[in-house]
């Protein structure tokens, strides 16, 4: 289906996930009106559970972003499947055209888009990603906790994601793969506390009856481990941004590329902000989620601010007051339709 969308929105939402509907709830019970536009293809999707998270620890994602659409929705806010292919700036707001070519108008955009994780190129990598390869020891150190870890070597935080992982077990091997040598200090620090160091670039992963066994290397030899850890290179799903100016930049940790944003969520762009793993690559879903609220509250609180500005000038000029109240009719009416 193609043409117009009814209806323009306060805040079109782009991104259903933990920031984007913790978001999109907030502005909803500010009494907004709220378009969510997602792509359902949740980053965590191949997670058994999601963990770390107050009160609902373990819940698979699938059933977290389900009852976070029912809850979004329960205050009149609407979701909507579909990716968002381009926006543009009309006026004072914006025009976003999904992938079907549909387009729907926003005053304000919250952009929650996440992230993509790039992993390195090695043989059965990508299949055991959020099962028995992992990333982060908050998320799934306390399932792999005794069982003989490995860390592969593809980042700048490769060494400290070993100490770390040491806290849950102490049978921990870094293997260096293509990653320069250690410095004498991290040399030291692994073996301080009894991290083995394997050299040598490593070739595939040995998986036994759907679960991991090892680590092949290129010699052929092979390390038994349970579970592996891998620093991802992150990157930020913004490039529909491109056309407004904003382009995702290098993370000051050298961990990928990100959005950048004030404190608040504002990004250079006016009137686009943006929340979650898209600005912040390393938070978790606890901390996204709480970031959509806190930049849902700056948002409105801008909205709040033009608004009051307009009624201000309505108020020392009678004519502005006519055309505006003629603006606000057209506007009530576009919110009166559905998707």
């Amino acid at each position: 289906m193609t043409g117009q969308l009814d209806g323009s929105y306060d805040v079109v939402v782009i991104g259903g996930g933990a920031a984007g509907l913790s978001g999109a709830l907030t502005l909803a019970r500010a009494r907004r009106s709220v378009l969510v536009v997602d792509a359902g293809a949740p980053r965590n999707a191949p997670a058994g559970g999601v963990h770390g998270l107050l009160a609902r620890d373990g819940i698979r994602p699938a059933e977290l972003l389900e009852r976070g659409r029912a809850e979004v929705r329960g205050y009149g806010g609407r979701v909507l499947t579909g990716e968002v292919g381009a926006v543009a700036r009309d006026d004072d707001g914006f025009v976003v055209t999904l992938g079907d070519g549909r387009t729907v108008r926003a005053r304000r955009l919250l952009v929650a888009t996440g992230l993509v994780d790039e992993l390195p190129d090695v043989a059965g990598l990508r299949d055991r990603w959020g099962r028995d390869v992992l990333h982060c020891p908050y998320c799934h150190g306390w399932e792999v906790r005794d069982r003989a870890v490995g860390v592969l070597a593809s980042g700048p935080l490769s060494v400290h994601q070993a100490l770390l992982f040491r806290q849950w077990s102490a049978d921990v091997t870094y293997f260096s793969h293509t990653m320069p040598p250690l410095t004498d200090e991290q040399a030291e620090q692994l073996t301080a506390r009894g991290v083995r160091v394997v050299d040598g670039e490593v070739a595939s992963l040995e998986i036994v009856e759907d679960r991991l066994a090892g680590v092949r290397l290129g010699d052929g030899s092979v390390i038994g481990r349970e579970a592996l850890a891998v620093s991802p290179r992150m990157v930020a799903r913004a490039g529909f941004l491109a056309a407004l100016g904003l382009r995702p930049a290098e993370h000051p940790a050298g961990i990928g590329e990100h959005v950048p944003s004030d404190a608040t969520g504002r990004t250079d762009v006016p009137g686009v902000w943006v929340a979650g793993n898209v600005t912040d690559p390393a938070a978790q879903v606890g901390a996204v989620a709480a970031a959509g609220a806190a930049v849902a509250a700056q948002i409105n609180a801008d909205l709040v601010a033009e608004e009051t500005r307009r009624a201000v000038a309505a108020r020392r000029d009678p004519f502005f007051a006519r055309s505006e109240a003629g603006v606000c009719d057209l506007v009530a009416g576009d919110r009166r339709h559905g998707l």
